[in-house]
């Protein structure tokens, strides 16, 4: 089943009630109410996929758990359509924003991954009178206050922006029975550990806490320590593991031929859609901006954008408009793009557990994909990180590019050794010669005339009598009786500065 990674609940093989319970066990099997599994049904789901298998009656059992899947398997269709059964019995078709308080709140890093995740769940919900919304920054706050005012049960948002929005009463989570961290790993990586800190303390004491990812650090396992009440580690792959339906290859290229190293791979593979991620939001830019030269319906999708251009970039590559979308670790995270062929890695990532969570984008729900990395001769220390994260050997393989570039570059490696390869050096004709075939002929250059000297400015310094005592100072001041003339009189000041104009005698 195809959903947004979240990572649900399912123990591990050996302490799972469901651990010999075919990948083709039906929805119906575990209980959920037939209102969910029609709405299941009706975006052509019939059986689930292992994770679900497990999470779902873990989390119909009220149990806290620490969830660990690969991305593409299903895992927010695992957290929330048991959370969905669960609220079932408080659905009323009331207008009273008070009969519809937030019972249940996920919180997701990205808003991209926020609002996909949104969009599954009132999927699952659309035969219910459950109500759900979603709210994330870099849009207007109005329309998600008005919505909130009207009260709903599920809450899907991102850490700032539900901080926004608590902080102006526009909602309130003092009823919240369900808490979904989604991504966790990432929040704590782009340094949202404050803010979910504060956004917990708001919540009640007693309430049930999921905690999801692919991928788990020490960090995440002492957060959950923190939050998570006697939490249950459920998973049905080997932690950081990459899926077994990607295809994955290391290029060793160089830093100026990785963009050639991508339209060769897109040619001789017929790749017709691709998502390359790049390091930064300004390489991102320029990238797009190249492939656009190439001929390449491009779209960029990184974090400088504006939420509704990220949004438009994600659909209209989505709706297969866009053969290229190069995006930042914005698009690392849950994403899901039916059928995308092919990731590329254009940068290594600076994070090994972004690796994982990259090459997720592609063959997810069982289907095929094909992931490749360029590497070049800087990025060896972080191949080495992702290969202890994976605990798989990397064989990084040479890749020829049979193009007019490699003649010229050879050419300018034997025009730096061999000297007679040069071009001689072009004379460069000065403003007073005039060109003849054949020759150049210098013309006689005009004298600049010498200035005439000025005896004043001739002579040396000599101090002016104009230049001694000031008027005031040159009179003699009278000695005072009884003092003795070695005693100088106090420094008179001139009228402009403020001293006295001393008086004449009438």
């Amino acid at each position: 089943m195809t959903d947004p990674s979240s990572a649900p609940a399912a123990l591990s093989d050996e302490a799972s009630p469901l651990a010999d319970t075919p990948a083709s066990l039906k929805f119906s099997a575990v209980g959920l109410s037939p209102i969910l599994q029609r709405a299941v049904a009706d975006q052509g789901y019939t059986t689930m996929t292992p994770i679900q298998a497990k999470a779902i009656p873990l989390v119909l059992a009220g149990r806290d758990i620490m969830g660990a899947a690969q991305t593409g398997t299903g895992k927010t269709a695992a957290f929330s359509l048991p959370l969905l059964h669960k609220m079932l019995p408080h659905e009323n078709a009331s207008m009273s924003p008070a009969r519809h308080p937030v019972r249940a709140l996920v919180i997701a890093p990205t808003r991209e991954l926020a609002d996909q995740v949104a969009d599954n769940i009132k999927g699952y919900a659309a035969h219910s009178k459950l109500r759900c919304a979603v709210v994330f920054g870099g849009i207007d706050m109005k329309p998600q206050t008005l919505e909130l005012k009207q009260g709903v049960e599920v809450l899907v948002a991102t850490p700032g922006r539900l901080l926004d929005h608590i902080e102006a009463k526009n909602c309130v989570l003092n009823q919240v029975e369900y808490v979904v961290l989604d991504e966790a790993d990432r929040m704590l990586d782009i340094g949202f550990l404050p803010d979910l800190q504060r956004i917990l303390s708001y919540l009640p004491k007693q309430r049930q806490t999921l905690l999801f990812s692919a991928t788990f650090s020490p960090e995440i396992r002492r957060l959950a320590e923190s939050y998570l009440q006697n939490p249950l580690m459920v998973e049905v792959a080997r932690p950081n593991a990459t899926a077994t339906n990607v295809e994955q290859h290391f290029y060793s290229v160089a830093t100026d031929d990785k963009r050639r190293a991508v339209l060769k791979i897109l040619k001789e593979r017929s790749i017709t859609q691709a998502l390359i991620f790049v390091n930064s939001k300004l390489g991102c830019a320029r990238l797009a901006r190249s492939f656009e030269r190439d001929g390449l319906r491009t779209n960029a999708l990184h974090g400088d954008k504006s939420q509704d251009e990220r949004l438009k970039a994600l659909e209209a590559f989505k709706a297969g408009t866009v053969d290229v979308l190069v995006a930042t670790d914005v698009a690392a995270r849950g994403l899901d793009i039916v059928d995308l062929p092919a990731v590329f890695n254009f940068d290594v990532p600076y994070n090994a557990e972004d690796y994982v969570h990259r090459i997720g984008r592609t063959g997810r729900a069982g289907a095929s994909g094909l992931a490749i990395t360029l590497v070049s001769r800087d990025d060896t220390r972080l191949v080495d990180d992702i290969e202890k994260l994976i605990k798989k050997k990397i064989e990084i393989e040479p890749l020829e590019l049979d193009d007019d570039a490699a003649p010229r570059r050879a050419a300018r490696e034997r025009s730096r050794d061999d000297e007679d390869f040069r071009p001689p050096p072009k004379a460069v004709a000065s403003p007073y010669s005039a060109r003849t075939p054949g020759r150049e002929i210098d013309m006689p250059r005009p004298a600049t005339p010498r200035p005439a000297s000025d005896p004043f400015f001739d002579k040396p310094y000599e101090a002016s009598a104009s230049t001694a005592e000031p008027a005031w100072e040159q009179r003699a001041a009278p000695v005072a009786r009884g003092l003795s003339p070695n005693i100088k009189p106090k420094k008179k000041v001139a009228a402009l500065f403020g001293g006295k104009v001393p008086e004449t005698a009438s």
